[in-house]
């Protein structure tokens, strides 16, 4: 037995967890779209462990059993206490959304990231002891684990420590934006667009690394005769997420955080 919650085009944003038990049934629904995928990181994104709640209109509820469908409409209003309206809801959804786009996208960036350094570890493991390659191997990491840092926190400890990276400006704007349910303000839209060409900038780094730095080092291991390195995809699997207590985060089981070649 299935049970969903489609929007007014008729896309499933929902399936909600149905009883088999007979008689009657309370189901509770969140109201909420999924919360983002979060990159990997030494803190929490406190904020991002929810979704946006989603605007007023109308809904389809569909209940699925033994190949039977049974689908009844929902209409969802504005709170009566509110003092903004739907439009002002609308747009508070909107801006939310794109700040959760970005944690996808930052998300996607990190699982390049770690894909190439999981790659760079079995490669460096299998050479022996004082390799120069192992070196060079060590450099390169190095140079990518940098750009890692410009996206999370990597200091344990929370906002104790002060440090606050691309992931975390973003949670303080999703939080800031989740806080209040009206229409954002101007400031809050303008500081979107600020991280996103710190994001864009971030990815052009790595691509650049990936363009220049990594030929040479690949030219180094065919001339010891291993394995070129293979540039991790400039789109990562969408589907290659686990969730947990704290949120939907990417899968993180490669390589540790605090990983580092040595030689």
């Amino acid at each position: 037995m299935k049970l969903e919650v489609l929007d007014s085009s008729g896309r499933v944003i929902d399936e909600l967890p149905a009883s088999k038990r007979p008689g009657l049934n309370r189901v509770m629904w969140t109201m909420r779209a999924k919360p983002p995928l979060v990159p990997p990181a030494a803190q929490v994104a406190v904020s991002a462990i929810r979704g946006p709640r989603l605007v007023p209109g109308d809904y389809t509820v569909r209940l699925t059993k033994a190949g039977k469908v049974y689908e009844t409409k929902l209409k969802v209003g504005l709170d009566r206490r509110a003092k903004f309206s739907v439009a002002d809801r609308k747009a508070q959804f909107d801006a939310a959304m794109r700040v959760r786009a970005l944690f996808g996208d930052e998300s996607a960036l990190m699982d390049r990231i770690i894909a190439l350094r999981k790659e760079l570890a079995q490669t460096g493991a299998a050479l022996p002891e004082g390799d120069p390659l192992r070196k060079q191997l060590s450099d390169f990491d190095g140079k990518v684990d940098a750009v890692r840092k410009k996206i999370v926190a990597t200091t344990e400890g929370g906002a104790i420590t002060g440090e606050e990276r691309l992931r975390e400006h973003t949670d303080q704007l999703y939080g800031a934006i989740l806080s209040y349910e009206g229409k954002p303000a101007a400031y809050q839209i303008t500081y979107i667009d600020t991280l996103k060409r710190e994001l864009d900038e971030v990815t052009k780094q790595f691509d650049q690394l990936l363009a220049q730095d990594l030929p040479t080092l690949n030219d180094s291991l065919k001339s010891k005769g291993q394995q070129p390195l293979s540039p991790p995809p400039a789109k990562a699997e969408a589907n290659n997420t686990t969730s947990s207590s704290i949120g939907a985060t990417r899968a993180t089981g490669l390589v540790p955080a605090d990983f580092s070649l040595s030689y």
